[in-house]
């Protein structure tokens, strides 16, 4: 089973950025990090859970969603089986706690997303 661990998140003011990894492990019946594509989600209190950003990693394609789009770049390192989410002028509305999974391609629906990680708290300040 894949294992996903999201590190990079903390205390930011307002304007400045932030680089989150989500680093993956677990690879098993012949799949490898290559075949995978992995997405950013974020769920603020009482907020529904939603698409960041998401990198399929089988053709490089990359997508961020709407609200981050112009602040986002998502990216992959192969060699250590890691995706980067990097998020720049980051606003207070961009305080959640940031997740990260994994499926066979891109969905902008969470609910297709099989393997997830444990969340990393991001807070941004006024």
């Amino acid at each position: 089973e894949v294992q996903l661990v999201e590190s990079g998140g903390g205390l930011v003011q307002a304007g400045g950025s932030l680089r989150l990894s989500c680093a993956a492990s677990g690879f098993t019946s012949g799949f490898t990090f290559d075949d995978y594509a992995i997405a950013w989600f974020r769920q603020a209190p009482g907020k529904e859970r939603e698409g960041v950003a998401c990198i399929d990693n089988s053709d490089g394609s990359a997508y961020c969603g709407d609200s981050v789009k112009g602040r986002c770049t998502i990216s992959s390192d192969n060699a250590k089986n890691t995706v980067y989410l990097q998020m720049n002028s980051l606003k207070p509305e961009d305080t959640a706690v940031y997740y990260c999974a994994a499926s066979q391609i891109c969905y902008s629906d969470y609910t297709n997303f099989g393997f997830w990680g444990q969340g990393t708290q991001v807070t941004v300040s006024s």
